[in-house]
């Protein structure tokens, strides 16, 4: 039987850590079912998305700056293979950006969209969440993947109840959820010029307060002014807070049953990254899953048995050298 002495113990050890070394630079990896996620973010840009009262970083931003950083942190927490389209939400409408793609290949290029989207890319001023989801809806339906629609849910004008689209055709057909995002207590909307630039805020005077398409919801003896072709909504002035704006949370929950879709509201990336990597949107694929670390803690593993004794042994003689230190110098104080 051969025998080794403590220097060709850590000679074997070291060439172990060595080979195993190697094998991290061949990239070794193994094929595993793993969930990956086919997610299309439609992003709302309408004004009141520009409302500072959301927080990052410890200051105020505006609700489209606070979902753009946690639509980029989340990219970084989606599995390789899951695939991500972009899209913007104005008026009645969505339109795509781009189909979804592989998350990692493609993440400069995801990021980067991202961080571009801007509320100037709006081709019209008012918005209609029910109609603009119902055409993101229609929009999906015969493709694969979940859609993530994020929205503050306020419209305006403020929608005639009795025009409210019907999600029952669509209702099913394509798998998501709903991401509200602002805060609960109304806050103004900010004002820009015709150069971008901030110009005050909104107010009572600059925004209608109530619908005036169609025929009115309400009962006519109960309308100022009222005439049935002339005057439908009554002549009265309509007065409201409709230049301010929060969260319609319960709105969007409605929308949500109505459509069959999920709702959650944007708190950060990590709420984020569990609302969207729901199992009901997972899809089960075989990827290239990366199996360096065994080989890495194996040469780990070499490198401190060679070294762990040798550690101790210095170990021991320093606490022996301080042992003897301290009894001399008791030895010469007595």
């Amino acid at each position: 039987m051969m025998n080794f002495s403590w220097k060709d113990y850590r000679t074997v050890c070291l060439l172990l850590a060595v080979l195993a070394m190697g094998v991290l630079f061949a990239r070794p990896a193994e094929e595993q079912e793993r969930p990956v996620y086919n997610l299309t973010f439609i992003v709302d840009i309408t004004r009141s998305m520009n409302a500072a009262d959301s927080t990052q970083d410890g200051r105020a931003v505006s609700r489209l700056e606070f979902v753009k950083r946690n639509l980029r942190d989340l990219l970084v927490k989606l599995p390789c293979q899951s695939r991500v389209g972009l899209g913007l939400f104005t008026e009645r409408r969505s339109t795509l950006l781009f189909e979804p793609i592989e998350v990692c290949g493609s993440y400069a290029e995801i990021d980067a969209a991202i961080a571009q989207i801007d509320w100037r890319m709006a081709w019209a001023a008012d918005s209609n969440i029910a109609q603009g989801l119902m055409n993101t809806l229609e929009m999906l339906q015969h493709r694969d993947g979940s859609v993530v629609f994020i929205t503050d849910g306020h419209e305006a004008p403020p929608p005639n109840p009795r025009y409210r689209p019907d999600f029952s055709a669509l209702k099913g057909k394509v798998k998501g959820i709903i991401v509200g995002v602002g805060g609960l207590t109304a806050v103004p909307i900010p004002k820009f010029d015709s150069r971008g630039e901030p110009a005050g805020y909104y107010t009572a005077d600059d925004v209608p307060h109530r619908s005036s398409f169609g025929e009115s919801n309400l009962d006519p003896s109960q309308i100022e002014g009222y005439n049935a072709r002339n005057a439908p909504f009554g002549s009265a002035k309509v007065t409201g807070s409709e230049h301010l704006s929060a969260l319609h949370e319960t709105y969007l929950e409605e929308l949500a049953l109505a459509a069959g879709l999920r709702y959650a509201r944007l708190s950060d990336a990590e709420a984020l990254a569990e609302a969207v990597q729901r199992p009901e949107f997972a899809l089960t694929k075989k990827v290239a899953g990366d199996v360096r670390r065994q080989p890495a803690l194996f040469a780990l593993l070499m490198t401190v048995i060679v070294y762990w004794p040798f550690g101790l042994r210095r170990l021991k003689n320093a606490l022996l050298s301080i042992r003897r230190k301290v009894v001399g110098y008791a030895a010469r104080t007595l």
